[in-house]
């Protein structure tokens, strides 16, 4: 699953001079850090009296420290905010004797009790599906992103992870809705595309792939990659399966120069100029398989070529 939340910490210059507060008053003073357990400066500090009323608001100095004196007795909720991040915290006021509070701000701090449990738990989830991916456990990684879909239709990773998942297990229908689902939530998903091109090449609907895998190549390309070799590549297999070996032969060269070490693209570049009795260029293509991955599948195959081609 991919989140990312990007959360800047900015420097508003404000200072707060941390005066010693005056006998017998009533005083909150605490600090602001982030995720990290940095100091942060400028954050929003409220102070709401539960019972009395009475409000104050005070921002962190540079240490993202705060200080409020002069509270009358009583409970309080003071919140600290910053960039879209809060947390509340309750404080109960002594003449006298400080009230010392600690805040972080983090992603889940602003939520309740009961929103931090379910997003803890709904991350957890998350993190079962993945590794049970990873091990191979397919039939379980696919019930847990299927329920985590179910809780939140909006996660197209979810509905990604379930096509290849799908795929591999080779129930193509299945596949096919998870990755349309998945274009449904993000349409620009070049993923999506590759995974829909292929399940089509796998059931030889060959137009199906070919269109499948152009639109990956443009979502790529428009994305400012220039097309990714891997989307390229599978267009050369789709031409190549249909026969069309000029067409493949464009394709697999379109993927080396994208990924000068994708063995696989070289190995069907050397096996297009074969079938066009462009000898040298096979001889080269292989040369290539070869540097990009001695010692992989196709090396003993690609050995013996060389071994009866032409210099």
């Amino acid at each position: 699953m991919r989140s990312y939340l990007i959360r800047g910490v900015l420097a508003l210059g404000v200072v707060l001079a941390m005066a010693a507060p005056a006998a017998a008053q009533g005083m909150i003073r605490g600090k602001v850090v982030d995720e990290a357990g940095k100091p942060v400066e400028g954050a929003t500090v409220d102070i709401v009296g539960t019972e009395n009323n009475r409000k104050a608001q005070v921002k962190t100095n540079r240490n993202g420290e705060f200080m409020q004196i002069g509270l009358p007795s009583g409970n309080y909720t003071v919140t600290a905010r910053k960039d879209k991040l809060a947390e509340a915290l309750k404080a109960s006021i002594t003449q006298g004797k400080p009230a010392e509070l600690s805040f972080k701000l983090t992603p889940t701090s602003a939520l309740s009790p009961e929103q931090a449990k379910a997003q803890e738990e709904m991350q957890a989830l998350a993190q079962g599906a993945i590794d049970a991916m990873r091990a191979g456990q397919d039939d379980e990684a696919i019930a847990k992103f299927n329920e985590i879909a179910v809780k939140v239709p909006t996660c197209g990773d979810c509905q990604y992870n379930l096509g290849v998942l799908y795929a591999k297990k080779q129930q193509y229908a299945e596949a096919e809705g998870a990755f349309q689902k998945a274009l449904q939530i993000n349409p620009n998903s070049g993923d999506a595309y590759t995974g829909l091109a292929n399940i089509y090449n796998a059931q030889k609907k060959f137009d199906l792939a070919q269109q499948a895998s152009a639109k990956a190549a443009e979502l790529t390309a428009s994305s400012g990659g220039g097309g990714s070799a891997e989307a390229v590549y599978n267009q050369g297999v789709i031409f190549w399966n249909a026969g069309k070996f000029a067409e493949a032969k464009e394709q697999f060269e379109a993927a080396v120069k994208a990924d000068p070490g994708m063995a696989m693209a070289h190995y069907q570049l050397g096996m297009a100029n074969l079938n066009l009795g462009q000898i040298p260029a096979a001889r080269q293509a292989f040369e290539g398989y070869l540097k990009a991955e001695p010692n992989g599948e196709k090396a003993a195959e690609v050995q013996a070529f060389l071994k009866q081609l032409p210099q």
